[in-house]
């Protein structure tokens, strides 16, 4: 697991309140955005705010669509492609 991957897995359970445990069990393919109950619109603000924060990157509205948070995989993927940008 990589620095991201930790990252990331942090901010599923700070921001949503999953827990370390339920963070650590999320695989490449978990659904997350309409398959988690705390992930709704609100909690993608605040996933996204602390994502910017912690990996020090920036995310414009147009870098995102559905598919960027339909699984943790799509979610990872997207923020090591901002921290390379």
């Amino acid at each position: 697991m990589d620095q991201t991957e930790t990252v990331l897995r942090a901010v599923m359970a700070d921001v949503l309140g999953l827990g370390s445990a339920r963070a650590a069990a999320l695989d490449h393919d978990s659904e997350l955005f309409g398959a988690l109950p705390e992930f709704d619109s609100m909690a993608v603000a605040v996933v996204i705010t602390e994502l910017e924060d912690r990996l020090n990157i920036i995310v414009d509205d147009d870098d995102i669509d559905s598919e960027t948070f339909a699984t943790f995989g799509n979610l990872l993927a997207f923020c090591r492609m901002k921290q390379t940008a």
